[in-house]
């Protein structure tokens, strides 16, 4: 396996950017397995290492034993395929980040790039395309059309191989489901770190999504999203960490791991209203329904 990319778009602390360099203790471990749906192995959060072994162990400790790492550029989709190759408790999701498609697009390489991303999907450990889509907060008009090229191909791709489409939406919903739409909705499909409120959850739901809710769950100005968890039926719930980003309270700003999705498990149970250990295997269920058994 290739070295490690530590690529640095690290997590950037959300407290003035002072970072508290001490990593979160572990939480009181869930009652049942929990699989975290989409994770970022190799991409660095600005701490001393912590190896894929560490991160792993980490997780299994808690009772989070398997994660789904999730390639969104060339070299860290090659590397999400070698990472499910070597450890069991992995599976793989690669595409191009919708932040990538205009980069590649304005250098004249976008087209190679998604020919390499296409073989790289057909690899038995890829359970999924993603995470693709549409990000109208880091990209501005003039990279658009690009990421609609980008999110089009992805769709049709996913399509052809009979695998999910794992979506990234930041400020961009209504465009998101206008592509699906025109496109014709992939069979599965999983709106990654969801980020709408209730009536954007239904919009979804009525076209088939699974919804995957992030530590941003837990916010304190996160009361839409509560809401739309809220309105979501059980078994079209996920959870994941999109680790090292969106750390949940109360520690967020700090880096984030696998080991610490127990926090959001706990919020998603307590909005819902439904028991720990109910939640644990609903979502473990919902996983293996979308991704397979590992």
């Amino acid at each position: 396996m290739s070295e490690q990319p530590r690529r640095q778009r690290a997590a950037v602390a959300e407290n003035g950017g002072r970072r508290d360099l001490n990593r979160p203790p572990a939480p009181e471990p869930l009652p049942l397995p929990v699989t975290d749906n989409h994770t970022h192995l190799d991409i660095g959060d600005g701490m001393s290492p912590f190896t894929v072994e560490q991160a792993l162990a980490a997780s299994a400790a808690v009772n989070v034993p398997r994660a789904v790492q999730v390639g969104c550029d060339l070299p860290g989709a090659r590397w999400a395929v070698e990472a499910a190759q070597r450890y069991p408790e992995l599976v793989a999701a690669v595409a191009l980040h919708p932040n990538e498609a205009p980069v590649l697009a304005g250098r004249g390489e976008l087209d190679a790039a998604l020919a390499e991303i296409e073989e790289l999907a057909g690899v038995d450990v890829v359970r999924a395309v993603g995470e693709t889509g549409l990000d109208y907060f880091r990209t501005g008009e003039e990279g658009r059309a690009a990421q609609e090229e980008s999110f089009r191909r992805h769709i049709d791709l996913a399509k052809r191989l009979g695998k999910p489409l794992m979506i990234h939406d930041r400020d961009a919903h209504d465009d998101i489901l206008k592509v699906l739409l025109s496109e014709g909705v992939p069979d599965a499909w999983v709106m990654h770190c969801f980020s709408g409120d209730a009536e954007f959850a239904r919009r979804c739901l009525d076209l088939g999504a699974h919804l995957s809710f992030a530590g941003t769950l837990t916010f304190k100005n996160a009361a839409p999203l509560r809401e739309a968890l809220a309105v979501t039926p059980t078994d079209r719930i996920l959870v994941e960490t999109d680790a090292p980003f969106l750390t949940p309270h109360p520690y967020r700003g700090r880096p984030n791991a696998g080991y610490l999705i127990p926090h959001t498990v706990r919020a998603m149970a307590e909005v819902t209203g439904r028991a720990l250990d109910e939640i644990c295997a609903a979502l473990e269920e919902n996983t293996v329904r979308v991704y397979g058994a590992w």
